[in-house]
């Protein structure tokens, strides 16, 4: 049976919310906690590798007994508690008292369902194991997410994580973080185990909603068919009814543009008063950093949601993406196409809007 539910996550900037002489502190109970995750992290991916490796490993004597499994419920096993358990125990032993081990725990569970997608391609040689890095984010179990409100004075949604005051900077906010997190608060959708990641300075919140999909008068037999191109983003068509959404010079333009404009800055770094060196010297560089690629996102964001308003007005239950790979493929061959063009993160998009309105994809 198809879930009624879905999940979404949104990056959310936070900010420590306490006077300044405590906001070292908090700073430094965050850093260790990363410290540990980034350490559990990689003790438990090597366990599972090496418990996985045991029956490669042929110089042992026929006696010695290699399945996985808790000896009390199976007489070949080889562990004293479950698989699942093996790893967590382990963490929870080494790091105890440095960090809560419900955090320990949710890294653990997810450490091993990744693993467990990607054996198959670690024998065929076809990946190498995962190595964590210092910036691994840090889980955070719904339970240390507390007294959820929003501070009028402060303009702000305001809470506890992990025993530590925040709250949200939006900025200039134009997606739909604000709409979201207002839904949250009237428990219109709930909150599921998100992360944290420290980068740069700065605190965000990967959270992850989970809410109801979108409830349409949709048919199934109803198929639109979309297509991707370089002409128009998207061209879609049902009911014997079409429409071009986008244009190659609406986005491209644009998008060149900032690209020349990057160019010229960096031209004229060189004869720029360097004052406190090369931070002064790249003060203009930094204020555009990441303009194209936020440009970028907001465009293919309005053309996805353009679509499927279009499949929900036609009330298209099916939408199909017509010959992606033969233009992907082309794509790759032309390098100003897949300089300019973003194919696979339309369809990506495009992908988890369909399934938040009911809509089936299928990508051809």
């Amino acid at each position: 049976m198809e879930k009624s539910t879905m999940t979404l996550t949104r990056k959310i900037q936070l900010l420590i919310d306490v006077p300044a002489d405590e906001k070292r502190e908090m700073w430094e109970k965050l850093y260790r906690y990363q410290n540990r995750c980034f350490r559990a992290a990689n003790l438990i991916v090597s366990h599972l590798y090496v418990q996985e490796m045991i029956k490669d490993f042929f110089y042992l004597t026929e006696e010695i007994q290699y399945k996985l499994a808790d000896e009390k419920k199976d007489e070949m096993g080889i562990f004293t508690r479950s698989k699942t358990h093996t790893t967590a125990r382990m963490v929870f032993d080494r790091f105890k008292g440095e960090i809560p081990v419900d955090i320990l725990g949710s890294l653990n569970n997810t450490i091993q369902s990744n693993f467990s997608k990607d054996k198959v391609d670690y024998w065929k040689g076809l990946k190498s194991l995962r190595n964590f890095k210092k910036d691994i984010p840090i889980p955070v179990p719904v339970k240390y997410t507390t007294k959820m409100r929003y501070d009028p004075d402060k303009k702000a949604f305001c809470f506890n994580m992990l025993a530590i005051p925040v709250k949200t900077y939006l900025g200039r906010d134009f997606s739909d973080k604000r709409e979201i997190l207002e839904r949250l608060l009237r428990k219109d959708i709930a909150l599921r185990t998100s992360q944290i990641q420290l980068k740069a300075g700065k605190i965000f919140w990967l959270a992850v909603f989970e809410f109801e999909k979108e409830e349409h008068l949709l048919k199934p037999e109803i198929i639109a068919e979309a297509s991707l191109s370089l002409e128009h983003p998207i061209v879609v068509q049902a009911n014997k009814v079409r429409m071009n959404i986008g244009s190659k010079e609406e986005f491209l333009y644009r998008r060149l543009a900032i690209q020349a404009s990057q160019k010229r800055i960096q031209s004229g770094i060189a004869f720029c008063h360097s004052g406190n060196g090369a931070k002064r010297k790249q003060k203009a560089l930094h204020k555009t950093e990441n303009r194209e690629s936020r440009y970028v996102s907001h465009r293919l964001h309005l053309y996805s949601r353009k679509l499927i308003d279009f499949c929900v007005q036609q009330q298209a239950g099916t939408l199909i993406l017509k010959n992606q790979e033969d233009k992907i493929g082309i794509a790759k061959e032309q390098e100003f196409v897949i300089r300019n063009w973003s194919y696979y993160e339309l369809q990506t998009k495009i992908k988890y809007k369909a399934e938040k309105a009911g809509i089936e994809l299928i990508i051809g």
